[in-house]
């Protein structure tokens, strides 16, 4: 593994600069008492009190529309969108409390933020720009105003940041937690869209930022988390950590590279983002391109805070960045001519390169061994979740 302190750090400074570090933001409660309530149940606003229509105006009357491609936005039976010489991209992400996220240790701000951020994502490994989201919620009696209100903070906040528009969306109660369905739209000229079946034998596989800090980040919550379920009275002390918290909870998606791309006149051949772990990307992208390939372990970017608590853990990092997923990084190939163009962005590293199907996907360890690359080689991690 290729270890680093702070490459992406100067990228995400960039964002969010409203969220607090989240050593000191979190607090664990229990598994029935809702987030954002757990200090406002005294002053907890019943949504029934509102109503559907009033909730939709409260969340809806400060939005500010920042892309020409916007018609109309919220308040008519649909959003209008005028897109003349570029392809659409749409991708949607559904997220369910209990599956996805658990709100003992997820602030709604920036659960709000992530399922944004997630959806961005998936526009960005097309090379598109993401320009519209629509966000769908369900939530059960337990939410009051107040907790939707600041799950919508962090859903405006990363639409302010990736300057997206929320055009629409649509509410409803559940009988059980809360449902979030997030829809993105962005778009990029037709000959500049990516695909994974691009990959050409020999192309140079590359990656961005780190891997393994959001599966860490995650370890650490479930750890605290159990130790809070089974004595109440202890908070975590997660100082220290911030910034695998922040892989996990506040992920960035990588628009930067996206902007850097396109600034180098550079297409990738094919592309990804690492939602499931880099052994997952790797091999959608070989198996849609119709190649193997080899990834070099030493040349696999993980950042000194996610190895070291990897190792308090008992982990191997290169595990982490394998099989952990969430990252939210861009796994892309270029072609070798381009190569001069990347090297010297400190966000980007080389791991690897397509080779003929016949080799198989591999990674070649530290002591030069080819050991198969496979999602599944990692079940006790990979399950546990």
């Amino acid at each position: 593994m290729f270890f680093f302190a702070c490459k992406n750090k100067h990228f995400l400074k960039n964002f969010s600069i409203n969220l607090p570090p989240l050593s000191k933001l979190l607090t664990f409660v229990p598994q029935k008492q809702s987030d954002m309530d757990k200090n406002k149940t005294d002053n907890k606003t019943e949504l029934a009190d509102l109503g559907e229509f009033g909730l939709i105006k409260r969340l809806t009357e400060n939005i500010q529309l920042r892309n020409n491609q916007t018609v109309m936005g919220v308040g008519d039976d649909a959003c209008v969108l005028e897109y003349s010489e570029e392809q659409l991209v749409v991708t949607n992400d559904l997220l369910i409390e209990g599956v996805h996220f658990d709100l003992g240790y997820t602030p709604l701000m920036h659960l709000g933020y992530k399922a944004v951020v997630v959806n961005v994502s998936d526009v960005l490994a097309m090379n598109a720009f993401p320009k519209q989201v629509l966000v769908s919620i369900a939530v059960s009696n337990r939410f009051g105003l107040e907790a939707i209100e600041e799950l919508y903070k962090g859903i405006h906040l990363a639409c302010k940041d990736y300057g997206v528009d929320l055009v629409g969306g649509d509410t409803s109660s559940s009988t059980k937690g809360l449902f979030l369905s997030i829809t993105a739209i962005g778009s990029a000229p037709k000959e500049r869209i990516v695909y994974r079946s691009g990959a050409g034998l020999n192309d140079i596989l590359c990656v961005s930022g780190d891997l393994g800090g959001a599966y860490m980040g995650l370890q650490l919550l479930e750890r605290e988390n159990q130790i809070f379920r089974a004595d109440p009275n202890i908070q975590p002390d997660l100082s220290g950590n911030d910034y695998v918290l922040q892989r996990q909870l506040r992920p960035q998606a990588r628009i930067d590279i996206i902007t850097f791309l396109k600034k180098q006149d550079i297409i990738p051949s094919s592309m990804i983002d690492i939602s499931d772990g880099l052994s997952s990307e790797a091999i959608h992208l070989c198996l849609n391109s119709g190649l193997g390939c080899k990834i070099f372990e030493d040349k696999i970017p993980i950042a000194m805070e996610t190895d070291s608590l990897a190792e308090e853990f008992g982990i191997e990092s290169a595990v982490c960045a394998l099989n952990g997923g969430e990252d939210y990084e861009l796994l892309f190939s270029i072609k070798p001519a381009d190569y001069e163009k990347i090297k010297s962005n400190p966000s980007i590293s080389a791991i690897g390169h397509f080779t003929d199907k016949a080799e198989g996907m591999s990674v070649v360890g530290k002591n030069g061994a080819k050991i198969p690359l496979n999602a599944q080689g990692w079940n006790a991690f990979l399950n546990k979740k």
